[in-house]
């Protein structure tokens, strides 16, 4: 499905527009941070519960179990045993990102190829 062209989302920001509809967050680096974006899918990688984004304190949280993530989908607190997972996206011929929620990546070292991070 597609969700938009790149400039649609702010650097910086944790978009959650999406997370009812297709259960996914789309965030943009800010220039500093290279600019890029990438979606992540939200289900806890504990037991599958969706975490919610705690804008003040800067973190994904599920409510269940007490899991926590970074910004960027590592896991830090709680029983989650890895990282949040990142959907595979590509940019359509019309310019807006296409996401493909059937195909994500587990490992942070994959979050950085050109279909898991748009430069």
């Amino acid at each position: 499905f597609k969700i938009g062209k790149p400039e649609d989302f702010a650097p910086g920001v944790v978009d959650e527009r999406w997370k009812k509809k297709h259960r996914i967050w789309v965030i943009r680096d800010t220039p500093t941070q290279g600019g890029g974006l990438f979606v992540i899918f939200a289900r806890c990688t504990h037991l599958g519960c969706t975490p919610n984004w705690l804008e003040g304190q800067g973190k994904f949280k599920c409510p269940c179990h007490g899991s926590g993530f970074r910004r960027a989908g590592i896991n830090f607190e709680g029983p989650a045993p890895r990282p949040l997972e990142r959907c595979r996206l590509a940019l359509a011929e019309d310019g807006q990102i296409q996401v493909d929620i059937n195909n994500r990546y587990k490992n942070p070292a994959d979050w950085k190829k050109p279909d898991a991070y748009l430069a």
